[in-house]
């Protein structure tokens, strides 16, 4: 007790026997305006009015988690009950990518899981706040004016123009400023409690991922298993994501490349394809070329690599496929990731690194999300940092060795990060994506989720 403590009046004394005494004679009967517990948030079922095999429904949640008895807005949620009642392990999550898909459409579709899992879980998606029917905004979010910077001019006004689309986005969205992975991690764990499960079983996909690594940090007890499928890394300044992007786009490149010189179903089989792609691009000028470089991205994901094959001959012979860059990430993108980059001399010092990084690819997914995210208000929501997670079954990581959007450097660094809570499954192909594209990723990921069977460290799969 400090000395102002015991320095109390004689009447503030009797004033506390006064309260302790009417307290006690008033124990029996709680008082009529106790604050009453709050109930657990439910969902409340129909049936999909596009498919009648899947339920949707809401769960009322709030705004800004800081402020439980604010605002609210309704998470959209699907479900599609297990198909072998009698043998159902129990539901399964499942967390969507983009940042921006809509996970009640993957449960309508009834494609992202085998037979195996469907029989046996009760499969749940929902759109996170701020996506589609959960608070998405209803605005113009399209790429407009350059997508590469090349001066100061270009810096301000493309900083101006993304300042004004959030504007009038976030009248539209009552999530807008609040939609960042941590809070989605919130969202998560009151529907796990809707869903009356004591503890979480997970599968994210892609950008799905930062919310599957955040929910087992934050609660780790609630965790039944975990898979991550293309694995992103929030640990990273804004510098290394743009350099480690780059790497992950010129490493599936140069797998393309050896495809091509393999295979005779590459249109430039027999050709030197890396001379062929670099003369297109220097040919093709600055703000062109970081169009054309958008090409590897957009169709090694798949992978793709005839259709690509065959853009890059289209462009040899003077012909010019249509290129579409993708639109404005969305808030939550932004939200977490700090594009903290205060002028053109420092956005042209992240060019460098990502062609040093790419010298075929050049530019990077990563470039296009810093000036998709320019002026954002910093800090941001849900900065980057090393994950600490202290689950008692290790996340199960799964990551193809040639992915052109989440490199497997970043699974193997979110691994080391996790240390023995982590177990990283590498399939030793291509593509964005890697569970269902074998019966050993699939068995992989299966066994996981029914059986709890974690794989032998250093498992990879041979690729399809």
């Amino acid at each position: 007790m400090s000395r102002m403590d015991g320095m109390v009046s004689r009447r503030s004394i009797v004033a506390s026997l006064t309260a302790l005494v009417t307290g006690l004679a008033l124990a029996a009967t709680p008082p009529s305006h106790a604050t009453p517990r709050p109930e657990t948030p439910q969902v409340t079922w129909t049936v999909c009015a596009k498919n009648a095999a899947v339920q949707c429904g809401t769960l009322r949640l709030p705004v800004d988690w800081s402020q439980p008895r604010g605002a609210t807005f309704e998470l959209a949620v699907a479900k599609r009950p297990a198909r072998n009642p009698a043998g159902k392990v129990g539901t399964l999550v499942f967390g969507p990518g983009g940042p921006g898909d809509s996970g009640v459409d993957r449960i309508l579709a009834g494609n992202r899981f085998s037979a195996e899992i469907l029989d046996r879980f009760d499969t749940v998606s929902f759109d996170p706040r701020g996506v589609a029917r959960s608070g998405g905004p209803k605005c113009d979010l399209s790429l407009g004016g350059p997508g590469l910077l090349t001066s100061q001019a270009d810096f301000e006004t493309v900083t101006t123009a993304n300042q004004e689309k959030w504007a009038a986005c976030r009248v539209t969205s009552p999530v807008w400023d609040h939609a960042d992975t941590a809070s989605m991690v919130r969202d998560l764990d009151a529907l796990r409690a809707a869903l009356g499960l004591r503890r979480l079983t997970f599968h994210g996909s892609s950008y799905g991922t930062l919310l599957g690594q955040q929910y087992a940090e934050r609660y780790p007890g609630r965790v039944r298993a975990i898979v991550l499928e293309s694995v992103f890394d929030h640990s990273l300044d804004v510098r290394t994501f743009v350099r480690t992007q780059a790497r992950a786009e010129q490493d599936a490149f140069d797998e393309f490349v050896a495809w091509c010189a393999r295979e005779t179903a590459c249109v430039l089989h027999g050709r030197d394809v890396r001379a062929l792609w670099n003369d297109v691009l220097d040919r093709a000028g600055p703000e062109r070329a970081f169009e054309i470089a958008m090409l590897p991205i957009a169709r090694l994901a798949s992978p793709d690599r005839a259709a690509l094959a065959a853009d890059i001959k289209s462009l040899v012979d003077g012909a010019a496929p249509e290129i579409q860059l993708p639109p404005l990430v969305s808030s939550v993108f932004c939200a977490d990731w700090p594009a903290d980059v205060r002028d053109y001399r420092e956005y042209l010092s992240l060019v460098r690194a990502a062609r040093s990084a790419a010298p075929d690819v050049r530019y990077g997914g990563g470039l296009l999300a810093v000036r998709a995210c320019l002026g954002w208000p910093q800090p941001v929501a849900n900065p980057p940092h090393r994950l600490d997670v202290h689950t008692v079954r290790p996340l199960l990581l799964l990551n193809s060795r040639h992915d052109v959007r989440t490199g497997h450097d970043w699974a193997t660094h979110v691994a080391s990060q996790l240390g023995r809570h982590g177990r990283l499954v590498t399939y030793e192909g291509s593509g964005h994506g890697a569970y269902g594209n074998t019966p050993c990723t699939t068995a992989a990921v299966d066994r996981y989720l029914i059986d709890l069977v974690v794989p032998p460290e250093g498992t990879s799969c041979p690729a399809g």
